[in-house]
């Protein structure tokens, strides 16, 4: 058992490291593309006619899970605005030029002002999928976790955006899930405090007004998905893994379903889990 915990440690401790829909409408109209996942492939079916495009801004778009919201998004028929710290990364990670994709510069470090003027007035709803880079910098994850994404709710504030969507973690509220000798825990808050640091940003956006969704993965897989979705309350999960591809699909599936709103959801993949629709995933969480 003990084994099988520190290993579990570290692939959480490495895979974090490396880390209805509501809305106003806006003056485009497009075709919504429904999308299947068959392993890490995203497979578009026949279209549906919706009477407004959907804009959505994607801060943190160029990492290994924001990379694969940015593509989901485009494959439901979005139309995405991707925040990158690196304009240079990004042409790179998305190559190519897709007339609903747009590249704008965005540092969540940088202030909320910045980020309003990159988030702009057209955006409908903003994904948070950064996450700090390994470094000697002990406070980078305070930085990027708590005031990075304090920032971005506060641009959202500032463009009267409404809808917003974090990627976490699960164990975030360790401490008081009674897990303080968790190793992945200590590990993780080994780094400048990491866990700590994206509990108080989630508290921040509880308490700010703003329709959220917060989504707490367990460790992440950069490998096609095996299992069901698993999705629990807050504070439940302290073990278990999940491909980035299922994180990326749940931040996105949060858009469609109003289920989604003002929650807090824990997701892992089972082999042995049934697979269940996203409404009855999402419907399961009760509010608080």
């Amino acid at each position: 058992m003990a084994a099988a915990t520190a290993a579990a440690a570290g692939l959480f401790l490495r895979t974090s490291l490396s880390h209805s829909f509501s809305l106003t409408a806006r003056p485009h109209s497009f075709f919504v593309k429904a999308s299947t996942m068959e392993g890490s492939e995203i497979k578009e079916e026949p279209s549906e006619r919706v009477s407004e495009r959907k804009i959505i801004f994607v801060a943190g778009a160029t990492g290994s899970t924001g990379k694969r919201i940015v593509e989901q998004l485009l494959a439901k028929g979005f139309a995405v605005k991707a925040g990158v710290r690196d304009l240079e990364k990004a042409k790179s990670t998305f190559p190519g030029n897709n007339p609903d994709l747009q590249i704008v510069k965005a540092d969540v470090t940088e202030g909320a002002a910045k980020l309003a003027e990159a988030i702009s007035d057209d955006s409908d709803a903003v994904i948070c999928a950064t996450g700090f880079r390994p470094s000697w910098d002990l406070f980078a994850p305070w930085k990027v976790d708590n005031l990075g994404t304090v920032n971005l709710v506060e641009a959202c504030r500032k463009q009267n955006v409404n809808r917003f969507i974090l990627v976490s973690s699960i164990l975030v509220n360790g401490a008081a899930m009674g897990q303080l000798l968790n190793p992945a825990y200590i590990l993780l808050n080994v780094f400048g405090l990491t866990l700590v640091a994206k509990l108080q940003a989630e508290q921040y956006i509880r308490k700010c007004g703003i329709n959220y969704t917060i989504i707490r993965p367990g460790g992440l897989r950069n490998d096609p998905p095996k299992g069901n979705i698993v999705m629990e309350p807050e504070d439940t999960l302290y073990e278990g893994s999940i491909s980035r591809d299922q994180v990326a699909e749940v931040a996105v599936e949060a858009l469609l379903h109003d289920e989604s709103s003002y929650k807090v959801v824990e997701i892992v993949a089972r082999t042995e889990a049934p697979k269940r629709s996203f409404e009855e995933l999402f419907g399961s969480i009760k509010q608080k």
